[in-house]
């Protein structure tokens, strides 16, 4: 009965698709160009009398496209526009352990190079998933890491640094007790970069060819002012109180006004040349190009039609502008041109211009470029020249503290618990102490953190910048109470074959039906694969001796299904398995499949190379001639023997595929290439660590060369894979090849361009592909990645009542908790609510969101008859976003707009206008935020009680409110 009602609920029902598998892989791990970033050149112009000017090579992002027309990496949607590396995920000092307790340790390791250690107990996001955050601070640089917390389990010193790769020291870390410590570590914090920006602007008139010319005119034009006003607002010099970006404020001698504005809580302040002061006298204008000669970024503003002679960066004499942004207005369209040139050494960063770089939406234009002009200035300070003056200034710092220090080691200011627990014991007469010191150390730190916000410097951007913004990443609920663990599984059109460790294999269609049992619980299904385009579903079964590969035909299956024969078992299955299989405890395939299947199954420390002898073309013919077991299509190429049992294999298909496919294995402490058609191994890659956790080696492919992510531990990188030269490969360090950290350590990682998102215990983690810069991060609690390999699903364990119950909780010491003496061990609540079923919570992130493909032709569900004419089905609610973009109000806006109004004129706080434009509800969370008042929290609990229960867990970080709130 229950299988005849899904049968006739999905025949009702036609859902439609992005692509087909197939064609989801080859946008998910097919071809991405850095192209879209523009290609370097070298850069030369005249002057006016002909002469040459001084040449430089320069990276020329002009948004148009010269692949071929077979390239298809995806649309680039403008809405893709992402600050890389926030303040909010990236300034972990400020947000999560100032005004805090929390532990500090000093130490040398084995160059005798001083190093500091700072270790947290805090909760995600309210989300109650508790976690160690803890960052080191090196000569090199900070490096920040996320460890689990285990009640039973402490955590050592040791222990952290050994996950951060260290395990000898010349000294051991020593416990720092002085709570004045805590204002020396947030100046190296800041050694990150300032959380705001001074940018340039030169106006330049039609033919101007040199500096002198453009820096010498007194006034802009009209297209110019209304630039201006499209950037920010005209403020007064004299007393202004905000960031003022190097300017006077007090006797007018750079100017009487300027151009500010606020964006995502960065103040931007513009040195416009027009505003600045000029001088009949001085044809050099020596004052104007002292302030914009100096900005690392400019916006060159250049009037006259694209005909006309084109601005070049050879023609502006300046040593400390890496980045000039070209914009030019067409007032026949009203539209704005962008046109981005970079210094060669500056590393990649977005958003790509779009092809043609033309906006006619201009809040859209202002967006965009703000958001370019930020992100390339946080690059630039990642160039040699940038970043050896950091390297030096913060390896000064961090002597200078350490010789502060030193006096100190015999005082009983450093506590000589070498190697202590995290949280340690304290004996019962020390705890009076102990709270008293923690008193102490919280007030110290506190004073801080609001001296640090009234003077403009706090890291208190916000993601929100529209209410009816949808990020790409935001998932839909796909079921919400299923009661099995998932092992494995993949999507088979718009449903999920899912392996359970009890029930079999599970058929999924979301809420719409319940689950339909493919195979029983005989078969113990570890790893499938669903290929629609080929018919087939691959899986490996059972463990140990006993595992094996089944092959079986999806038209087989789904007739099944739709004529309700029995579910399948084990015995059923002898004509489905590949017998030379048996023992594999790991098969891969290559995701590019086109004319040719290919399968390694290792099987110990051998691997079998099987391929499918006559790839079968979908059709009724076909299905009807063709027998039920596909067995007989695969032949077995060779055996190649390894060192050790892989514990990560991926398929790397050769430009041409004559004898130059390649396998790559991870074993022991590298990452091998295997030849398939030799068997000779070559190094690719040296892991340089005691413990190493393997995660994945992804295909990419740049350009139509291979390439590959490897993944351990928390390290991902980039290695371009050069073509075999005869019988060996070409591996060696490649100008492309790049490498980053993540904060959390995976358990596995999926490749959507332009982003990669890692799954750990509890959040996924958002970066770009490109240049691994981090975008977002959303907490997941107790995450298991389930399929990913068309649409992204993924299972959590918190039930969506839950979620309102964290984000309408006052910040306290329960929700955020402190690191605890030993005697002091926090009780974080469980996720679930009181009597309430652990069931487990399936959520879905559709891949044409990451990847941004449109719908090209319907995919129909596998229980659909291909000739079957289905009636029009009922309309039904869109399923709901579950990663919020904004947090979610039970208010209509007017009612938001009324309250923040309302609130604006009690409070008094000043606030851009063009950054509440971008989103009310960011306009309402900064009066509440800035307030230090009581009046305001009225307010704010009003509209935490009137806001309904949140879709899901997964609501984003305030971190303005908590701090603030902190404060009181």
């Amino acid at each position: 009965m229950a299988v005849s009602f899904y049968i006739s609920a999905v025949c009702l029902t036609m859902r439609l698709c992005c692509s087909s598998a197939s064609e989801d892989l080859g946008c998910r791990r097919g071809d991405f160009s850095r192209k879209h970033y523009g290609s370097v050149e070298l850069l030369i112009s005249s002057d006016a009398d002909g002469a040459i000017q001084r040449a430089g090579r320069f990276r020329v992002e002009n948004g148009s496209s010269d692949e071929s027309l077979d390239y298809t990496p995806g649309t680039w949607r403008r809405t893709d526009v992402h600050l890389e590396n926030p303040e909010y995920h990236t300034r972990w000092f400020f947000k999560y352990f100032l005004g805090k307790v929390h532990q500090n340790y000093v130490g040398t390791d084995a160059e005798k190079n001083p190093f500091y250690l700072s270790v947290v107990l805090s909760d995600q996001n309210n989300q109650r998933v508790p976690q160690y955050r803890a960052i080191l601070w090196r000569k090199t640089g900070t490096l920040k890491i996320s460890l689990p917390y285990s009640p039973t389990k402490t955590l050592s010193v040791k222990s952290i640094l050994s996950a951060m790769n260290m395990d000898r020291f010349e000294k051991g870390p020593r416990e720092i007790l002085n709570p004045e410590i805590q204002k020396d570590l947030l100046v190296l914090e800041e050694q990150e970069g300032s959380v705001n920006f001074k940018f340039g602007v030169l106006f330049a008139k039609d033919g101007q060819l040199t500096d002198d010319e453009m820096f010498s005119n007194e006034t802009g034009s009209e297209s110019f002012d209304k630039f201006l006003t499209l950037l920010g607002d005209s403020i007064t010099l004299q007393g202004w109180a905000g960031y003022r970006g190097g300017l006077d404020t007090k006797n007018d001698t750079t100017g009487m006004k300027s151009i500010y504005t606020v964006y995502q809580g960065h103040e931007l302040m513009f040195h416009v040349s027009t505003m600045l002061p000029y001088s009949k006298e001085n044809k050099q204008q020596v004052e104007r190009k002292r302030h914009i000669g100096n900005d690392i970024v400019t916006i060159v503003f250049q009037e006259g039609d694209d005909a006309s002679s084109s601005f070049k960066p050879s023609m502006i004499r300046s040593h400390f502008t890496h980045i000039f942004a070209l914009v030019r207005y067409n007032s026949q369209n009203d539209s704005y041109r962008l046109k981005i040139f970079s210094e060669e050494s500056v590393p990649l960063f977005g958003p790509p211009l779009p092809s043609p770089p033309v906006f006619t939406d201009h809040q859209e234009f202002r967006d965009f470029l703000l958001v370019k002009l930020i992100n390339g200035e946080k690059a630039t300070l990642e160039t040699p020249t940038f970043a050896q003056k950091r390297q030096r200034t913060l390896d000064m710092l961090i002597r200078s503290l350490y010789q502060d220090l030193m006096p100190d080691l015999h005082k009983n200011m450093l506590n000589r618990r070498s190697f202590s627990d995290v949280l340690p014991e304290s004996p019962k007469s020390a705890r009076k102490k102990e709270e008293a010191r923690q008193a102490e150390f919280v007030r110290i730190g506190q004073a801080l953190k609001l001296k640090t916000i009234v003077r403009g410097d706090a890291p208190t951007s916000l993601v929100t910048t529209g209410l009816c913004r949808k990020e790409p990443w935001e998932s839909q609920s796909f079921c919400s109470t299923f009661p099995n663990e998932i092992v494995c599984a993949d999507s088979w059109g718009q449903s999920l074959l899912a392996a359970t460790d009890a029930a079999g294999v599970m058929l999924l269609d979301g809420e719409a039906a319940p689950p339909v049992q493919v195979f029983d619980k005989t078969m113990v299904v570890k790893q499938v694969h669903v290929l629609e385009p080929q018919d087939l579903l691959i899986t490996r079964a059972d463990k140990g001796k006993d595992a094996r590969l089944y092959v079986y035909r999806l038209s087989t299956l789904k007739r099944g299904l739709e004529e309700k024969q029995l579910v399948r078992s084990k015995c059923d299955s002898r004509e489905n398995k590949l017998e030379k299989t048996k023992g594999c405890h790991l098969y891969s395939i290559n995701t590019h499949h086109g004319s040719e299947l290919r399968i390694v199954a290792a099987i110990r420390n051998k691997l079998l190379l099987i391929t499918r002898k006559h790839p079968r073309f979908e059709g009724l013919s076909a299905v009807a001639v063709a027998a039920d077991s596909p067995v007989e299509e695969f032949q077995y190429i060779r055996e190649i023997c390894l060192c050790d049992p892989p514990v990560v294999m991926a398929l790397v298909d050769g430009p041409t595929g004559e004898n130059d496919n390649m396998i790559c294995v991870a074993y022991k402490h590298q990452f091998d290439l295997i030849n398939e058609s030799t068997g000779d191994a070559y190094r690719l890659h040296h892991v340089d660590a005691n413990r190493v956790n393997f995660v994945a080696a992804i295909d990419v492919y740049e350009d139509g060369e291979a390439g590959l992510l490897l993944c351990y531990n928390y390290i991902c990188s980039y290695k371009k894979v050069c073509p075999f030269n005869g019988s060996t490969p070409m591996i060696q360090s490649n100008a492309s090849d790049f490498h980053f950290s993540w904060n959390q350590m995976p358990n596995a990682i999926v490749c959507a361009f332009p982003y990669i998102l890692a799954f750990t215990t509890d959040s996924i983690e958002i970066r770009l592909v490109v240049n691994g810069n981090l975008v977002y991060t959303a907490v997941v609690p107790e995450l298991q990645l389930a399929a990913s390999r068309s649409d992204i699903y993924f299972v959590s364990s918190a039930p969506v009542s839950s979620a309102s119950n964290c984000s309408s909780r006052d910040t306290s010491s329960q929700s955020s908790p402190q690191t605890p003496t030993g005697y002091e061990m926090p009780v974080f609540p469980s996720p679930l609510g009181d009597g309430e079923a652990a069931c487990k919570h399936m959520f879905k992130i559709p891949l044409c969101n990451l990847v941004g493909r449109s719908i090209e032709r319907p995919l129909k569900s596998p229980l659909v008859n291909k000739v079957l004419t289905t009636p029009a089905a009922p309309a039904m609610l869109p399923p709901t976003p579950l990663i919020a973009a904004t947090h979610s109000l039970s208010l209509s806006r007017m009612e938001i707009k009324e309250i923040a109004s309302r609130t604006r004129k009690e409070l008094r706080v000043f606030f851009d206008p063009r950054s509440a434009s971008e989103s009310v509800e960011s306009d309402l969370d900064l009066q509440l935020h800035c307030s230090s008042g009581s009046e305001a929290e009225p307010e704010k609990a009003s509209l935490r009680e009137e806001s309904p229960p949140l879709a899901s867990a997964f609501t984003r970080s305030t971190s303005f409110e908590e701090d603030v709130l902190d404060l009181k």
